[in-house]
């Protein structure tokens, strides 16, 4: 009986990595009912993540009021595994764009509530936090998340308060050694995709502040304050965290704050997928390993999902299929990283706003085909 690993990225605004997983392993099952089949949807950082972890491994969801991205009251989530130890924290659970309801100001949000999740997490018994950057609100450097744990901040008259986007160039110190015993021995992994510095050009605010309510002027000004506590995050962390840290710039500078007041890595979102699924381990038994995302490019070369499942696979010996929306130019050097054959589900050869709506149908047709060919092949 042959054994199937489904790990598909999300098709971005079409379909989710759990509904992809459940149309391909339908297929499979149609073609090859005794197969078995291990589906683990891919989260990325943003909204999802904890839903797709605890759909790959099982555990359980604890929702707590927590503090949200304009310093409301509301409901908040994480994911606890099953081994009782591990947490999974996504910040667009208390600081995520949907959550500021068109009052989108990156100079006034916070991400406290960010870090009243890590504090239940380890009060809860985890001593491994998973935290996802990903559609945040806010541009605060993390600082309202260490806020809530503890570290205290405080401004040129020695006053303690809470930092936002807009107050970062206020403040004068930064106290750590009030951060609370409860994370001290706490391990933290934070996926992070993208490889922006803290601040500058590419930075945080100039990259994505705007589409967080910022204006030319409000990036000049984010962007200088980032730049002001810059210099006290790389003190207070003892070097490991620098301004031009790759990712320290994700999530409004929240991957720098993650580093420097938690003493994170920043690790590829598919890299932590697959080290907590023991991936390396599953793919020993697996005949076929399905995989994909919304479109393969150059960009999908540069690390993305397809990429980081191919260089297990090939380092396994298993065939990997890549089931995509969109296939670019110049994908070449997939196959020579790993990835076995490349499908596109887009057959009519429409545009984008068309495929959209035929995307279940043309995604179960084209799983269908390679079905019929593996099937064959088996004879």
């Amino acid at each position: 009986m042959p054994h199937f690993i489904l790990l598909p990225d999300s098709f971005k605004g079409t379909l989710s990595s759990r509904k992809i997983c459940s149309i391909m392993s339908g297929k499979i099952r149609e073609f090859l009912p005794d197969a078995q089949i291990t589906s683990i949807p891919v989260a990325d950082g943003g909204e999802g993540t904890v839903e797709a972890f605890l759909t790959a491994l099982g555990g359980r969801r604890v929702e707590i009021p927590v503090t949200g991205p304009n310093f409301e009251k509301l409901s908040g989530f994480y994911g606890i595994l099953p081994d009782g130890k591990t947490a999974v924290v996504e910040m667009a659970a208390c600081a995520g764009l949907p959550l500021v309801h068109g009052r989108r100001n990156p100079e006034k949000t916070t991400t406290f509530g960010v870090g009243e999740l890590f504090l239940d997490a380890a009060r809860n018994g985890c001593t491994k936090i998973i935290v996802g950057l990903g559609g945040s609100a806010t541009n605060d450097a993390g600082t309202g998340a260490a806020a809530a744990c503890g570290v205290r901040f405080l401004n040129a008259s020695g006053e303690s308060f809470v930092p936002t986007g807009g107050t970062l160039g206020d403040v004068a110190k930064i106290d750590a050694s009030t951060f609370d015993p409860a994370l001290r021995n706490v391990e933290f992994v934070t996926m992070c995709d993208i490889n922006n510095p803290f601040s500058g050009p590419n930075g945080a605010a100039y990259v994505f502040a705007p589409q967080k309510g910022a204006d030319d002027a409000m990036v000049a000004r984010l962007d200088a304050g980032l730049d002001l506590i810059g210099a006290l995050m790389r003190d207070v962390s003892g070097g490991a965290f620098t301004p031009d840290l790759p990712g320290a710039g994700a999530a409004g500078g929240m991957g720098g704050g993650m580093c420097a007041f938690f003493g994170s890595k920043l690790q590829m979102g598919i890299e932590t997928v697959l080290n907590t699924v023991r991936f390396d381990e599953l793919v020993r038994t697996a005949d076929w390993v399905f995989t994909g995302e919304g479109k393969i490019d150059s960009q999908s070369l540069r690390g993305k999902v397809v990429l980081g499942v191919a260089a297990r696979t090939q380092k396994a010996g298993v065939p990997l299929i890549a089931v995509v929306g969109d296939v670019g130019d110049e994908i070449d050097e997939a196959y020579d990283r790993g990835v076995t054959a490349i499908f596109s589900i887009n057959h009519v050869a429409v545009p984008f706003h068309a495929a959209r709506r035929r995307a279940e149908q043309d995604l179960a047709a084209e799983m269908e085909n390679i079905l019929r060919l593996i099937k064959a092949s088996m004879k």
